[in-house]
């Protein structure tokens, strides 16, 4: 801005049509700034939330602030909804592992069991792993994982600030469905920071890379306090036909094999202990 010497009226310089255009223009979203989903937008099915997962544009990604697996949280785009994912690309295998928790042989740790894991546990009917689908990132085949939305904090975290369920018995009921669910796929791996609740006290069990062993029995029979009456039917219910063709690309015929082995100690253990062990639950919607 030029002031005139001999007038008291402030001169504007003529500026080019494409500068002023360009200075009018609103600024178009960039990678660190995605598009706002719109009003009224939800994806709320399974089948929205995996075509989502599976197609809508990476418009940035960054480090997971936690775990040990070089988890990836991005975010995704179609232009109508926008909504974060966790993704995980590991696939490794050692013949033998020495972690915290002692010697394993024949040790995997794979994207490929999170998937296994959220079919398996639609197949149940739990609802208590978040979508997932198999996806390319970076050159890789992995696994994205909604990211969920409205977590209150993780077990940790109430675990270590004493907080407790408003509702105590909804919440003893799902820690003993969660401590089932990983007896049945031999999930090594499960701590308190992969347990997420929701506002509404929801458990949320996540990260399943480091299941789906090949022991017969489960490792911890103890957690097996009570079951839901509808998941021991579901369990009972479940063949290797259906099973096959829920998980057939994400595990091998031993690891099969092994689960519904487990299964079957699982539902023996139930029908033994009578129906003092079996409680009624109302199913989760989502």
């Amino acid at each position: 801005m030029v002031v005139a010497r001999r007038s008291s009226r402030f001169v504007v310089p003529c500026l080019p049509m494409v500068v002023v255009a360009a200075l009018l223009a609103p600024a178009a979203p960039t990678a660190q700034q995605p598009p706002p989903t719109a009003p009224g937008a939800t994806l709320s099915t399974d089948a929205e939330r995996e075509a989502f997962l599976a197609s809508a544009r990476i418009v940035r990604a960054r480090p997971a602030s936690k775990g040990v697996t070089n988890t990836v949280r991005v975010t995704l785009s179609d232009g109508v909804v926008t909504h974060d994912a966790s993704v995980q690309t590991i696939d490794e295998k050692q013949a033998i592992f020495q972690g915290t928790r002692g010697t394993e042989l024949d040790f995997k740790d794979s994207w490929r069991f999170n998937v296994a894991a959220y079919r398996i546990d639609r197949l149940l009917g739990l609802r208590m792993v978040p979508a997932t689908v198999e996806r390319r990132h970076d050159g890789k085949i992995g696994s994205f994982t909604w990211w969920l939305d409205d977590v209150l904090m993780d077990e940790h975290e109430r675990y270590r600030k004493k907080h407790r369920a408003p509702n105590t018995e909804d919440w003893n009921q799902q820690m003993w469905t969660t401590r089932l669910f990983d007896q049945l796929i031999a999930n090594v791996d499960r701590n308190l920071g992969n347990l997420l609740i929701d506002k509404g006290w929801n458990i949320w069990m996540i990260d399943h890379s480091r299941a789906f062993r090949i022991n017969t029995t489960p490792r911890s029979p103890g957690n097996l306090s009570k079951v839901e009456r509808r998941l021991l039917d579901r369990l009972r219910q479940l063949d290797r036909d259906g099973l096959r063709q829920a998980v057939e690309s994400y595990l091998t015929t031993g690891e099969i094999d092994a689960l519904l082995a487990r299964r079957d100690f699982i539902v023996s253990h139930f029908e033994k202990g009578g129906p003092l062990l079996v409680f009624d639950r109302p199913a989760r919607c989502c």
